[in-house]
């Protein structure tokens, strides 16, 4: 692995944090840290695999993660931007958005970094892999739940019944 491309990743994806969350006091960025890193080290380690056996039931099923979480990012994203009156940062809503994709889940986005973290990880399943797609399942979940208590207090009780009113990855399971 060239440690020079993981270490320039590894601090832009810390400055993504901090200029996207952590400077808000939005500490569900700490918990992302990890999942994006997770993500980031598993496509370093994967690029050499990324297209070998295309047609594979592992290259099959990651393509098919890998397009529906950029799917569930578009989708949500766009979302934000058009009903949840952002200001310069679009994850610093002052409307709490629950029509479309979020009419289902709580947080599209974080299911879209899951998807995208197991699409990777199926380009070539290994030991070392398969850890990182369990640490970036754990952080996309402990960030949902932090994320959870900010947006409680900053929306209240209309946050309460919107947990009760959707699912947090999967409509209608989990």
């Amino acid at each position: 692995m060239n440690y020079i491309v993981l270490i320039t990743g590894t601090v832009l994806i810390i400055l993504f944090s901090w200029f996207l969350s952590l400077r808000y006091k939005r500490y569900h960025a700490i918990a992302r840290f990890f999942a994006f890193e997770s993500v980031f080290i598993l496509v370093l380690l994967n690029l050499k695999v990324w297209f070998k056996d295309p047609f594979s039931p592992f290259q099959l099923v990651s393509w098919l993660l890998l397009i529906l979480s950029v799917y569930v990012v578009i989708a949500g994203y766009l979302l934000l931007k058009r009903k949840g009156k952002p200001d310069s940062n679009f994850e610093n809503t002052s409307l709490l958005v629950k029509s479309g994709i979020y009419g289902y889940i709580r947080h599209p986005l974080y299911l879209s970094i899951f998807l995208l973290g197991t699409g990777v990880m199926l380009k070539d399943p290994q030991p070392a892999q398969l850890v990182l797609g369990v640490i970036n399942l754990f952080a996309v979940f402990i960030t949902a739940r932090i994320e959870e208590k900010e947006m409680i207090v900053k929306f209240g009780d209309d946050y309460r019944m919107y947990m009760n009113e959707t699912k947090m990855f999967i409509p209608f399971i989990v």
